[in-house]
C-alpha cells in the first residue's frame, strides 16, 4: 500500500504542476456544457424530457461521465510516456510489489477523472443545472463515476501497455471515446432512440453510469430520462462489473508487457 500511495502521490504532483495538461483535459467537456447545452436549450419543445428544467440538467450527467473518460485517457497517455522513457523499468527494479506499480497509476488516473468530473459539475450548476437536495445522493453519484473512471482507466492502461506508438494509442482510444458518448443516453433519452440504437445503448456501460448519476444526484430523474429510469441496482452492478473488467485487462496486459 505504501508503494501504491507513493506512486499515486508522484503522479498527482506532476498533474497539479502542469496546468497545460489540466486545461487541455477540461476544455472539451466545458465547451460541451456551455455551447451545446445552452445552444440546444432553445431548440427543445415543451414536451421534451426534462421540460421545465434547463437542458443542461439533462445533459450534464453525460458530460460529467465524458470528463471522467477524458481523465482516464490522459492517465493512459502518461503511462505510455513513462514506458517509452524507461521510467517503468526503474519502477520494476525497485523493491516494491509489481502490482503496486499498476495500482498507483490506476488510482492516480481515477483521481484525475474525479477531479475533472467535479469541475464540470460545478460549471453545470453555474449554468442552471439543478441537483437533488440529498447530499448522500451526491456522494453515491461520485462513487459511481469513480467506478466508471476506474474501469476505463484499466482499458486505457491496457492499451498503453500494448503499444509503443502514441499515435496508435490515441487512435485506439478514439474508437471508444465518441461512440461511448453518442451511443448512450447522454444527449438524448433512451425512449426516443430507434430500436437498434437502444439495444446498443443498453450494452454500453456509459448508459448505466449516466442513468445512475441522474437518479442519485439530480431532481426528478424519471422526467429527465423521458421514461422510467433503469433500476438503480442494475446501474451499480454494471458499473462495478465494468470496473473489475477494466482492472483485469490492465493487470493481464501489464504482466505480459514486463515479461
Amino acid at each position: 500500500m505504501a508503494a501504491t500511495a507513493t506512486l499515486w502521490n508522484k503522479q498527482m504532483r506532476k498533474f497539479l504542476a502542469n496546468p497545460e495538461e489540466m486545461f487541455g483535459l477540461l476544455i472539451q467537456p466545458i465547451l460541451w456544457v456551455v455551447l451545446f447545452g445552452v445552444g440546444m436549450k432553445s431548440m427543445l419543445s415543451a414536451d421534451m424530457p426534462g421540460s421545465g428544467e434547463p437542458y443542461v440538467t439533462f445533459m450534464l450527467p453525460g458530460i460529467v461521465v465524458l470528463s471522467a473518460l477524458g481523465g482516464a485517457i490522459g492517465g493512459g497517455s502518461v503511462w505510455l510516456t513513462e514506458r517509452l522513457r524507461g521510467i517503468v523499468k526503474e519502477y520494476l527494479v525497485a523493491p516494491i510489489p509489481r502490482l503496486s506499480i499498476l495500482m498507483g497509476n490506476a488510482l492516480s488516473t481515477m483521481t484525475k477523472s474525479m477531479f475533472q468530473a467535479i469541475i464540470i459539475l460545478f460549471v453545470g450548476l453555474i449554468l442552471g443545472a439543478k441537483l437533488s437536495p440529498n447530499p448522500l445522493g451526491w456522494l453515491g453519484g461520485l462513487v459511481l463515476v469513480a467506478g466508471f473512471g476506474l474501469g476505463f482507466s484499466g482499458i486505457a492502461l491496457s492499451i498503453a501497455s500494448q503499444t509503443d506508438n502514441p499515435g496508435a494509442y490515441h487512435a485506439m482510444i478514439m474508437v471508444f471515446n465518441l461512440p461511448l458518448l453518442f451511443l448512450s443516453n447522454a444527449l438524448y433519452p433512451l425512449a426516443t432512440m430507434p430500436t437498434w440504437m437502444r439495444i446498443g445503448s443498453l450494452l454500453n456501460p456509459t448508459t448505466y453510469t449516466i442513468d445512475g448519476l441522474r437518479q442519485m444526484m439530480f431532481r426528478d430523474p424519471a422526467a429527465l430520462a423521458g421514461s422510467d429510469p433503469l433500476p438503480l441496482w442494475l446501474c451499480w452492478g454494471v458499473v462495478l462489473a465494468f470496473a473489475a473488467l477494466g482492472m483485469w485487462l490492465a493487470y493481464t496486459t501489464f504482466r505480459k508487457s514486463i515479461k
